[in-house]
């Protein structure tokens, strides 16, 4: 029987090698990166313990503890053990992202993964490797970005532990990213990115200021600069959603004969005035935020990830204050009784 059984794994195994053998392998290197992740990391209580780390830094683990805590009791998040360990990146990135667009339309392209579905980016934790698939993807003729994410979440499928480099960031933005990827190891619906991302971006901000206006109050620092830098990225974001939406016009207008440098030329156009007039926002920080393209213009990539992260964010907010105002945890209740994870 025993015999048997194995015979059998190994056809099936040796079936997917056959039909699907690039995308198993992908699986098992990613599944590799992920358990170094795990593996090299030190449990937070450990470092909280060394005298060596910068009491800075631990008042940062402290505050993940409080936001995984209050995400739990009063949001009603699922409790896992991630973020309860550190993985020192020792100055180094972890992750590489790759994701590709039509070059004149703004459809994403897309990776099919058991789980979570259909999804329009492909992480990589060997920089060569996301390196070479996003120059096979430019030859292909698709625009193409490769970034560092902030963070991710594995859905519970192993256990996510926090990156050094993310104690750099203030308390509201480290809340949010923190309740973001939990939302994520909450309620995960397949194929639908853009519902996915918006949602924890919705509920990861929503959440931040209440946790902070809790632990801090409305007058502390921790709140006011989140709450200006979240009212800078709100503006930025609505003026790179008003540009998708002036590219979408553009590109209906290509006809199908029309000569592939003119097009370049109308687009590349189009993008340049979509930067210059950044520097027209009212915002805290940054006085000419067109600067940031100043030796590279965005791409068709650059403007899908507002779509999927951002163009929602009203809808989720209409949608709680109609049935649920207020009420957070009785929204997310909702939503995973009707998209069961």
């Amino acid at each position: 029987m025993v015999r048997k059984i194995g015979v059998g794994v190994l056809i099936v195994v040796v079936g997917l090698l056959i039909w699907h053998g690039s995308m198993v392998w992908y699986g098992i290197e990613q599944g590799v990166g992920q358990l170094n992740v795990i593996w090299n990391a030190r449990p937070a209580e450990e470092i909280l313990n060394d005298p060596s780390f910068p009491d800075s830094l631990k008042a940062k683990l402290k505050w993940i503890e409080v936001v995984r805590s209050l995400a739990i009791d009063s949001l009603g998040l699922r409790d896992t053990k991630n973020y309860k360990s550190v993985y020192d990146q020792k100055g180094k990135e972890v992750l590489w992202v790759v994701t590709a667009c039509e070059p004149f339309q703004l459809k994403p392209k897309l990776w099919e993964f058991p789980i979570v579905g259909a999804v329009p980016y492909k992480g990589y934790f060997d920089k060569g490797k996301a390196v070479a698939e996003g120059k096979t993807l430019e030859q292909e003729g698709w625009d193409v970005s490769v970034r560092n994410p902030g963070g991710w979440s594995t859905l519970g499928w192993f256990t996510d532990p926090i990156l050094s480099d993310m104690l750099n960031r203030n308390e509201g933005d480290l809340a949010s990213l923190i309740i973001h990827e939990m939302v994520h190891a909450t309620l995960w619906v397949k194929d639908s990115v853009d519902f996915n991302e918006n949602l924890a971006t919705f509920i990861g901000d929503t959440a931040a200021y209440e946790f902070l206006k809790y632990r801090f109050g409305v007058d502390s620092k921790q709140y006011v600069t989140y709450l200006f830098e979240d009212q800078d990225y709100r503006r930025y974001s609505k003026h790179m959603l008003r540009g998708a939406l002036g590219l979408d016009s553009l590109y209906h207008t290509f006809q199908s004969a029309e000569p592939l440098v003119e097009k370049r030329k109308k687009k590349e156009a189009f993008i340049r005035k979509i930067v210059a007039s950044l520097d027209t926002l009212s915002l805290h920080a940054a006085k000419e935020p067109s600067q940031r393209f100043a030796r590279r213009l965005p791409n068709n990539t650059y403007f899908m990830s507002f779509r999927h992260y951002q163009s929602k964010l009203n809808t989720f907010k209409v949608e709680m204050d109609n049935k649920f105002p207020g009420n957070l945890k009785g929204y997310l209740r909702y939503l995973a009784e009707k998209y069961p994870l």
